[in-house]
């Protein structure tokens, strides 16, 4: 594993440990605050899990601007893969919303990308090999 990959795994573990670290409350307190309506502090509240999210992207983008030509197409085609597929996906099931299925959360739609995205990374880093 080269220097750029240990550097941005190392402040990727610190971005989901964050991250973790400030859902857990976040969610334990919209839960207690769950019959008063919304108000600032606890739209504040409910968002915090956002800021180490925002922390792993600008991590993120920063690898892939360090890392090779290849990897940086490797992700690519990744990515488009969980792009489409996601898109796909989340506009098919909005057809089947139509006809009575249970609606699902927006909330979804991320960890689907990234659960996507992993799998399209093993099968085209595969096609490198």
């Amino acid at each position: 594993m080269d220097a750029v990959t240990k550097r941005y795994l190392r402040e990727f573990i610190y971005s989901m440990l964050a991250y973790v670290l400030t859902l857990i409350p976040s969610i334990a307190v919209v839960n207690f605050l769950a019959d008063n309506p919304p108000n600032a502090a606890s739209i504040i509240v409910a968002l915090a899990p956002v800021i180490p999210v925002i922390f792993m992207i600008f991590f993120f983008l920063r690898y892939l601007s360090r890392i090779d030509e290849l990897q940086q197409r490797i992700q690519l085609l990744a990515i488009g893969f969980a792009a489409g597929t996601t898109s796909m996906l989340t506009f098919s099931y909005g057809f089947l919303e139509n006809l009575g299925f249970p609606s699902i959360s927006v909330m979804w739609v991320f960890p689907i990308m990234v659960f996507l995205w992993g799998i399209g990374l093993a099968f085209i880093s595969r096609r490198y090999q």
